[in-house]
Order: C-alpha cells, then structure tokens, then sequence
C-alpha cells in the first residue's frame, strides 16, 4: 500500500524535472528553424515646446491622449500680435493706394488745370509786357517827364515776375504730362514690400502660438498649464511616438550569424497570447554593448549582446509601449539584406 503513493510521487518528480528541462531547453529558442528572443516595445519620445513665447491660453490634450499628427494641442494668447497684424495690414492698405496713385499718373482734370494756370501765366506776362511798353512810349515822348525811373523799375520787374510765373506753369503742365518719376515709384514699391514683410512676420508669430503634433502618438506628461508662461525651452507635453513600433531585444555573439535583416518575425505579449503580431528585422546593431540589466538571465547578464530592432506596424494596436514582448525569428525566411 506504500509503495503507491511513492511511485505517484516518483513520477511526479519526473513530469516536474522533464518539464523543467523542456522550458530551460526552449526558453532561449534555440531550435534550428526558430530563433527566440525577449525584449520590450521601444518607447520614443518628442518633448514638444511652443516656437514663441508667451501666457499660455489653453491647453486641448490630457495625459493618456493619443493625438493625430496636425492635432492641435495648446495656443498662447496672441492678441497683442493681432492687433499688431491689424495695424499692418491697414497700413500695407495705404501704401497701396498710395503706389497705384503714382503709377496712374496725373489725371486728366489736373492736366487740364495746369494748363489753365500755363495760358493764366501767359496773359499776366503779356498785360506786364504791354504796360511797361506804354510807360516807356510815356518817357519817351515826355523826355522822361511823364513817367518816374521807379515806375519804369517796377514795370520791368512786373514783366520779369510774369514770365517767371509762366515758366514755372508751363514745367508744372510738364511734369503732370509725364508723371512720377520712376525713383517715387519704386520708392513706394519697396516701402510696400517693407509693410508686407512685417505683416508675414507677425502672421508667423501668431501661427507659432499653436502648438500641434508633429506625429501620431500618445500624450505622456503635460508639464504646463493654461496660465504658465511658455518659451521654446519650455517643453509643455511630452508624447510618446507610436508608428512605426518596435521590438528592443538583444542577439548573443553565437546567433549573430543567423539573423538577417528583413528576417519575419512573431511578436506575442503575455496580456494576449492568443493575438500575435507579424514583423520583421529592421537593425541589427553592429556594435557589441554589455547586457542591459532588463534582461534577466544570468548567464547573459555578463556577456557582449548585439541590439536587435524588430519593426512591427500592429494595425490593430496590441502592442503597448514599454511592453515586455516575446519575438520568435523564422530563420527559413530572409527576405532582407546582410546588413548590420
């Protein structure tokens, strides 16, 4: 009757040790057509920060958000720069009224009126010519009694201002005939330029008060809040890129001849066996590095391994960040190159 529970015993101590020695045999996968690894799904991480800087307004992202490359995330107030804007454009409004004036020229009405002031001249310089002719009829047939030298002065001096009035008007028709010179019109042109430049400029600031994905991701840390004063050296998020994703594991010096890059690639999470993950090589280290401590072996623990990247696109999302993975390398396929 003893020795029944002794034999069940026994086997049981052998179904145990077979069992044990069946993991310790298989936990490396060290078999010919597959090549087992352990690591963990490569956390890559963007600290965002605003362009500019300024009070912080609003803030649109929690921790643990996933966010959309484009999304916006936060926007500083900006409205002192949009009041600026305002001032530029209605200044960049003037200047171009003030160019277009220039490039039409003198209109019409104001030609005509140059003319008129052109024959006004004229007939002024006539009269002043007409009436000093008279006086010196006058002096001359009275011997110059009839009219003072100071009247005579006067006349000349009339006739002189007249016919200097007309050339003045007949340069002035001129002038509004060809129109502004071609220095005031680029003078215009470059003030105008000018006033756009500064227009851009404070755009482009305003546009830097948006702070927005620059891929997908996951939000991991918000380290400002609405009401904070931010600067490009202010980092306000913290997010955790997700595509594409990769397995971080490490490759012992003897199975380094036996991956390739391109290899496929069987990615299984302990939290769901049951949905495993195609991938395939991406980067083969080809520098050696001591053991990280995350790999648990004590065997590996002292040994040069290789870093190995397993590329994984997961269109359903299984693989989470941080995550401990298993890869199981099919060393019959090798679609990649040899490269390291």
């Amino acid at each position: 009757m003893k020795k029944k529970p002794l034999l069940a015993l026994l086997a049981l101590v052998i179904v145990v040790v077979a069992g044990i020695a069946w993991w310790l045999s298989h936990r490396q996968g060290t078999d010919a057509d597959t090549l087992t690894l352990h690591g963990n799904v490569d956390i890559r991480q963007v600290s965002l920060a605003f362009d500019g800087s300024g009070r912080i307004e609003a803030l649109e992202v929690e921790e643990g958000n996933a966010v959309k490359a484009g999304q916006l995330l936060g926007r500083l107030d900006t409205r002192a720069l949009a009041l600026q804007a305002a001032q530029a454009q209605a200044q960049i409004e003037v200047q171009q009224q003030n160019l277009a004036r220039l490039r039409n020229g003198s209109r019409p009405e104001e030609i005509d009126q140059a003319r008129s002031r052109v024959r006004a001249a004229q007939a002024d310089a006539a009269r002043s010519a007409q009436d000093l002719a008279r006086l010196q009829e006058i002096a001359r047939t009275t011997d110059g009694r009839g009219v003072s030298a100071q009247a005579l002065d006067q006349a000349r001096s009339a006739v002189e201002v007249a016919r200097a009035k007309g050339d003045e008007a007949a340069k002035a028709l001129r002038l509004a005939q060809i129109g502004p010179r071609a220095e005031d019109v680029a003078g215009a042109q470059a003030q105008l330029k000018a006033s756009q430049a500064q227009l851009a400029l404070l755009q482009f600031q305003i546009a830097q008060g948006e702070l927005k994905a620059p891929a997908d991701g996951v939000v991991r840390s918000r380290l400002l809040e609405p009401g904070d004063m931010a600067s490009p050296q202010r980092p306000v998020f913290a997010l955790a890129l997700v595509h594409p994703k990769w397995i971080r594991a490490y490759l012992a010096e003897s199975e380094l001849g036996r991956v390739r890059t391109g290899m496929r690639a069987r990615i299984v999470t302990d939290s769901q066996p049951d949905r495993p993950v195609d991938g395939q090589v991406g980067y083969i280290s080809s520098v050696a590095e001591f053991t990280p401590k995350s790999v648990q072996t004590e065997e590996l623990r002292t040994s040069l391994v290789y870093e190995i990247r397993v590329l994984a696109p997961d269109p359903d999302d299984v693989l989470r960040l941080g995550q401990p993975a298993t890869v199981h390398l099919d060393l019959t396929h090798a679609d990649g190159g040899t490269g390291r």
